[in-house]
């Protein structure tokens, strides 16, 4: 599904990420831990194809295809889909057509269906998330997500920010994601950043990476390396210090 082969990249010119190797076939779910400012939003970014976050070397294939040049919506349209940590406020556009658009011809009547079990539907006629409560904002992300039905699903810190309540629902939502085939029959996947690890309650990873330093230094089956840095931190994990390059 997703391919990263010895890609670095940088934001605003500045070089951030070092070496980055990492698969993820269909029906995975991968993990991204690692401390603030280790580059882990800049690398779901990259490869949504934003522009501030370059590729200088590697490559980046989506389902075998080279998305180097490819636009942020040749990228969506391809089946890539992103759940903003923050996303931006958009005046002037309700979430309900946003959601419209989202869904398109063949799901429209989804719509309302999905804002009900998201507990949404009454910020439909709202600006995107003008003034949305930090559960709101992750909920509407995850509208549109469902009703995009992405191939790969990239998701930042969707327990950031979010009550228990509201932590409840994003996990069982976003595992539904994950559960449910594309459009066209495919098996999604799944990269989904985390700091405190809560929303694994509601997840079973198929494996986990530490981001650190820029690079990535520790990968593990299943949550496996969540338990080692809760209790040594980043720096004095035992798999991260075990498989970090010599």
């Amino acid at each position: 599904m997703l391919e990263l082969d010895r890609v670095n990249i940088a934001v605003d010119g500045r070089p951030i990420l070092h070496d980055i190797t990492l698969h993820i076939e269909s029906g995975e779910t991968h993990v991204l831990f690692g401390p603030n400012g280790s580059g882990k939003t800049s690398l779901l970014m990259a490869i949504m194809g934003l522009p501030r976050y370059q590729v200088t070397s590697g490559t980046i294939r989506f389902q075998e295809q080279d998305i180097a040049g490819l636009s942020i919506d040749e990228r969506a349209r391809l089946g890539i889909g992103l759940l903003y940590q923050r996303p931006p406020t958009l005046r002037g556009l309700r979430l309900g057509e946003l959601a419209d658009i989202c869904a398109g011809r063949s799901q429209i009547a989804a719509v309302t269906e999905f804002a009900e079990q998201l507990h949404v539907d009454y910020l439909l006629q709202r600006n995107v998330n003008d003034g949305f409560s930090g559960g709101e904002l992750k909920k509407s992300e995850l509208l549109q997500l469902m009703l995009r039905r992405p191939k790969l699903a990239l998701i930042d810190e969707p327990d950031a920010g979010v009550d228990l309540d509201s932590l409840l629902l994003v996990g069982e939502t976003i595992r539904r994601v994950l559960e449910q085939s594309s459009t066209d029959g495919v098996v999604p996947a799944g990269l989904i950043i985390t700091h405190t690890g809560h929303i694994l309650h509601y997840l079973r990873p198929t494996a986990s990476h530490v981001l650190y330093g820029g690079t990535l230094v520790a990968h593990a089956e299943g949550s496996k390396l969540l338990a080692e840095i809760q209790t040594y931190g980043y720096g004095k994990c035992p798999l991260c210090r075990s498989q970090q390059p010599q």
